[in-house]
Order: structure tokens, then sequence, then C-alpha cells
């Protein structure tokens, strides 16, 4: 078994079809197909379940896919942690944010780790919460930066802020009402967030514990299809996020306070079975002293810090003020 096996193997999972794979990593097809057979050869075990829709793993592909992305994130990481040991930290670190917190937090950020962190290149990827769990679990992500309220096992949590939802509306409520309660809120058009998803549970829960049963209309899985849904006026959506001048071509959405509020955490997670690399604990201190600066500076509507004061090391001190 060499490297390229798992790389291939791990590339067609990730891809789902051999031709994506193929076209993903310049492969002739026929020679991907040949190196998955020796692996499964080598293995005696069927790896992918093939079908005329693509292919994806057998529960012993899952087992190869878990154990591969992690041994080739440990060989990628290997140079920036021997030349860590030189003095400055070195190395490539994946790192997740869910939608809504990236549409304000992923630029600034990348900009104070490019300062603090000069020699550590970061690799972010944007999707659902839950979509991230499952890459961290996979080993193919270090740490994820998503909005996530109850303890899970085989992860460690570290709080950040707490966020108010809002309910968002192309228009004012009549009468210029500022907030509305939540029967008010469960009999309004809604578009809400399709499960599985944190901020849909968290809401199903909510009104359930009221009696209520929400009007929703239509359920999106992306933060962009639900804007586009309320910027036509077809229904009005919840989120946690109060502001969406960041948010190009729907700076102008209306976002009404909830009366009781409603919140979700956001934190930080990594795993717990695997110990995160020196560049990669940097990048997480890192996380929570820049969003404890946006707290005292200039705070999204409705966030409220509750994570621990972080400890201001060296790699801080290049942050510009």
């Amino acid at each position: 078994m060499q490297l390229r096996h798992l790389r291939y193997f791990v590339k067609i999972v990730e891809a789902g079809s051999f031709s994506r794979a193929a076209a993903t990593i310049h492969v002739a097809q026929p020679a991907l197909s040949q190196q998955i057979g020796e692996l499964e050869r080598e293995l005696a075990v069927s790896l992918l379940h093939r079908s005329a829709r693509g292919v994806r793993a057998t529960a012993a592909g899952e087992v190869l896919y878990r154990e591969a992305s992690a041994i080739l994130r440990q060989m990628e990481q290997l140079p920036g942690i021997v030349r860590s040991a030189g003095g400055e930290i070195e190395g490539i670190v994946s790192l997740g944010m869910s939608s809504t917190l990236a549409s304000f937090l992923a630029g600034p950020f990348l900009e104070a780790c490019r300062a603090a962190l000069p020699k550590v290149k970061l690799r972010l990827i944007t999707g659902d919460s839950l979509m991230l769990k499952s890459r961290i679990e996979a080993g193919t992500l270090d740490l994820a930066a998503v909005f996530e309220d109850e303890p899970i096992a085989g992860f460690v949590r570290h709080p950040l802020f707490r966020q108010r939802l809002y309910l968002i509306r192309r228009e004012p409520l009549p009468s210029n009402g500022a907030v509305i309660s939540l029967s008010e809120l469960a009999a309004r058009p809604l578009i809400l967030a399709a499960q599985p998803n944190v901020s849909r549970t968290l809401l199903d829960r909510v009104f359930a514990g009221a009696n209520l049963v929400p009007n929703m209309v239509a359920e999106a899985d992306v933060l962009s299809s639900m804007l586009s849904a309320v910027q036509t006026g077809i229904a009005d959506t919840i989120l946690p996020k109060g502001d969406f001048s960041d948010v190009a071509g729907h700076g102008a959405l209306f976002p009404v306070l909830i009366e009781p509020p409603i919140y979700l955490t956001a934190c930080v997670l990594c795993s717990s079975e695997r110990p995160l690399g020196q560049a990669a604990e940097r990048v997480c201190d890192l996380i929570g002293r820049h969003v404890l600066e946006q707290m005292q500076s200039t705070a999204p509507a409705g966030a409220e810090w509750v994570g621990a004061e972080p400890a201001i090391s060296d790699a801080y001190r290049r942050i510009p003020s």
C-alpha cells in the first residue's frame, strides 16, 4: 500500500464518482480504477459501492476514509511541524465556518491570522454545522467555528459568544413594530432551514414548548436561498444574525427582535480524539482573541461574549489594534 492509493481513494469518496475524481486529480479513470482495485485486493475487502449514480464507501471504506484522511493530513502538516521546531510557527490549518459566521468573521479573521501567524496557511471551508462536524470526525478539518449549544461526544467545544435570533423581513412590520412575540412569529409565513440544522432544531424545540405550529411555507438548505426568498416577499425567515449590511444584495433587509429572546452559542469545535497540531492550536486561540476584540469594538447585533478571556501570547502581539 502506498500513499497514492490513499490519496486516490479519499478523492474518490469525496467526489462521489471515479470520473469526477479523475478530473480533479488529473489521472485517467482506468488508471484510477486499477489503483483502487489493487487497494481492495491488498486489504481483501470491498471499499466502494458502485452504481450508475456514482460510488459511496462501504462500511470498511468508511473506516479507511477516516484513517486515510488523518494520515494524509499528518503528512501534509509534517513539514510545518518540523520547521516550527526552529522558532516561528508554520503549517497548514483547515478551518471551517458556518455560512452565517463566515459572512462577517471570515475576511477580518483571515487578515488577523496573516498578521499574527504569517507562516501559517489557512484553508477555509464554509458549510453547515453538520457537514463541518463530520469533516472534523473524518480528520479532513482541524477545527470549525459553528453555532452549537449542546456538548457533543468526540468533540472539544470552546464557547465564544451567544447570538440572538431575529425575524428577518423585506419590509418593517406594520405600525413600525420593532418586536414580535412567539405567537405572532408562528403565524407569519416562514422559510426555515431544512433539517438537519442546528438553528432549525432549536426553533422546533421552542415552538413545540410553546404549543405553537409555525406557518412554514418552505425550507431551504443554504443561507442565500432563504435570503433570496425573503427578498422576493414570499416569506420571512429566522436567523442568528441581526445585520445584513455585510451580505451583498441583502443589506436592506429588516431584522425584528423576538420576545422572549432565542439564542444560539457560537463556538469553536475540534476533535477530542485527535490532538491539534501546534499551528492549529495557535489558530484556535487566535479565533478567541479576535472575536473578543470584535465584541469589544463593534459587536454584531444581538451578540454577547460568553467565552473565557483568552491569554495574550506573543502570537497575538502582531495583530493590528
